[in-house]
């Protein structure tokens, strides 16, 4: 059954812009893999594109199907992950291959719901594995198509605080009917926030649907409304601490399988300094030496092994 759309120009221009102008991407080729645009949802999670391409081929390449993945350990996913930040997502998608292939016989999921109950899938990447992998009719809303969903329809500098009942209505009011025209309409919508409709410097002149825009019609109009909170800056934080202790465990040599804890289980005692194991483990001492303020090293170390990140050796700590 047909809909009225409130805004029936913006879908078909955009639309058209994107046949001509969409970036030449790995996950948007023919015949790319329901599991290859799982993989790279997960990976561009706050992650610009240009650091995900070349990990997302290695990773394939490694790993071409979930049950390759589940083959492998999660430090071993953890290793691999490398500079893509948030390296918890690695042992979700982990996590993930190993739900796969236990639930689904090896075949990522199409269903919506399906997709929501895997480790560590969110609504928009169980929306947009559906929609981009399998051509279901789903709104997809990421913070491209949030700021220019405020822009172009609400008349609005840029979106207020997420809402995913909020958002996921805007967006589906201006979503065609037709499958292949929804698929094309929410990569098309995210293409423009990414590369034109920019936060901080908007390309009003290049934009297929400026003449539509509210906010440009209204004078570009700044914010005024209620804003996210901002992150702590990452110099000095406990992420960078995190992030100079996973960089040690993933120079150590492979490691010999260590005895991970459950995420929330307490740590125990570290153990005693000692010369580093060949072993693929870090021992305290060296772990001691990477940051000066040692109730702050002993918080991140403690939080890794509680995420499941690192693992207790004889000697030391190593990858899961």
């Amino acid at each position: 059954m047909s809909t009225a759309h409130p805004h029936p120009a913006i879908a078909p221009a955009l639309i058209g812009w994107f046949a001509e102008n969409a970036r030449d991407l790995p996950w948007r080729r023919p015949g790319f893999t329901a599991w290859g645009t799982l993989v790279s949802e997960f990976m561009l999670q706050q992650t610009p594109v240009s650091r995900v391409i070349p990990r997302l081929d290695e990773w394939l390449a490694r790993w071409p199907t979930p049950a390759a993945l589940a083959a492998d350990s999660p430090g071993d996913a953890v290793r691999a992950w490398q500079s893509l930040g948030y390296p918890r997502r690695a042992l979700w998608l982990h996590a993930t291959a190993v739900a796969i292939v236990e639930r689904h016989g090896g075949v990522v999921p199409r269903e919506v719901d399906a997709l929501l109950a895997l480790p560590g899938v969110g609504d928009y990447t169980a929306r947009a594995v559906a929609a981009f992998a399998y051509g279901e009719r789903h709104p997809v809303v990421d913070t491209n198509i949030r700021r220019v969903i405020a822009r172009a329809v609400a008349g609005q500098a840029e979106p207020a605080p997420p809402s995913i009942r909020r958002d996921l209505a805007a967006m589906s009011q201006l979503l065609p009917d037709e499958k292949v025209a929804a698929r094309s309409f929410n990569a098309a919508i995210m293409e423009l926030g990414a590369t034109v409709c920019t936060a901080r410097a908007p390309r009003c002149e290049a934009c297929p649907i400026s003449e539509y825009c509210e906010w440009r019609g209204a004078g570009f109009p700044g914010y005024d409304g209620p804003r996210k909170a901002v992150q702590k800056k990452y110099e000095g934080s406990d992420r960078q601490v995190r992030g100079l202790i996973l960089a040690a465990l993933r120079a150590a040599p492979d490691a010999a399988a260590p005895h991970a804890l459950a995420p929330g289980t307490r740590p125990p005692e570290p153990p005693r300094p000692g010369p580093t194991s060949r072993h693929g483990s870090v021992t305290a001492a060296d772990i001691a030496a990477l940051w000066p303020d040692d109730e702050q090293r002993d918080r991140a170390l403690a939080g890794l092994v509680s995420d499941g990140l690192a693992a207790v050796t004889a000697t030391g700590y190593a990858l899961p």
